[in-house]
């Protein structure tokens, strides 16, 4: 697989403060990068360098192209959703296609309009008496019109409730992604996207903390639960993190040989969002 984004050295300050420290970062296409993080960790700066709305320091190529230099170029082939609150609520939905239409030399707006035929979402209805169903319905009908090869979403399910935000993710991953396009997902609701990820990325105070295929997770990490006096002995163990369970700890371990932790107690695979609090403010012990 070639590499669409390839960053190195990426800075971007705010007076004395770094909201892009040092980055380098390499994605590969047809990846589906979940780019975790807290709030003020730098995550939406960074997607900005890379849509070319924000001057940066270092060397950033995407797609080919400078963002800043050559972003009318780079933005034929890009497609950017932030949050979906953001739709003008003034417009009628069939408005709406009319302005993506002429915004986007790659909008399909049959194609968008054949996705909302099996909805709800009338075009003559107007943006703000949509549901938050519909809204979903609506962001997924311009997304999938669109034959972008970098899908960037900044933490496109704010404010939605469990069921539409599962809704998205889930019909993103069926309808949309190819194995060919890249899609970039900033969120800190880590556990919705965990299965439908090929690469994890964690950023705090403008670093990269972590960058690893899912694949790399479940052969560099194992989590172990442990009670009683095998706790004790899990302890004395390096490991990245560790938290409490009932009656013992769960502790989070790198490149360890796992016949060594197996006397101790269950082993797994730990989730994304206990790697993520492990990596960047656990309770570690690196001997």
């Amino acid at each position: 697989m070639s590499s669409i984004i390839r960053a190195r050295g990426l800075v971007k300050a705010f007076a004395d403060i770094r909201a892009i420290d040092g980055v380098d970062l390499e994605v590969k296409s047809g990846t589906v990068l979940g780019l975790i993080g807290p709030n003020g960790a730098g995550k939406t700066t960074l997607l900005r360098a890379l849509l070319g709305l924000t001057g940066f320091e270092g060397e950033l190529d995407v797609l080919g192209r400078n963002p800043r230099s050559q972003r009318a170029e780079l933005m034929e082939q890009v497609s950017f959703i932030a949050d979906t609150a953001l739709l003008p609520g003034w417009m009628k939905v069939g408005q709406l296609l009319d302005y993506v239409t002429g915004m986007h030399p790659r909008f399909n707006r049959q194609q968008a309009e054949s996705f909302l035929q099996t909805t709800e979402v009338k075009l003559s209805r107007k943006v703000r008496h949509l549901s938050k169903g519909m809204m979903v319905q609506l962001h997924l009908a311009l997304v999938m019109a669109i034959d972008a090869k970098l899908l960037i979403l900044d933490e496109p399910t704010l404010g939605l409730d469990i069921l539409f935000r599962k809704r998205f993710f889930e019909q993103l991953l069926n309808d949309y992604f190819d194995g060919e396009r890249t899609i970039i997902i900033s969120t800190h609701q880590v556990e919705e996207v965990q299965n439908i990820l090929t690469d994890v990325m964690f950023m705090n105070n403008g670093k990269l903390v972590l960058q690893k295929p899912m694949l790399a997770i479940d052969e560099e990490f194992v989590e172990l639960h442990a009670v009683g006096e095998a706790a004790t002995q899990a302890e004395a163990i390096p490991y990245v993190g560790k938290r409490s369970i009932l009656g013992g700890s769960a502790f989070i371990y790198q490149d360890i040989d796992r016949e060594v932790l197996a006397p101790l107690g269950e082993l797994r695979t730990p989730s994304i969002s206990d790697l993520f609090v492990a990596k960047i403010g656990g309770d570690s012990n690196h001997g």
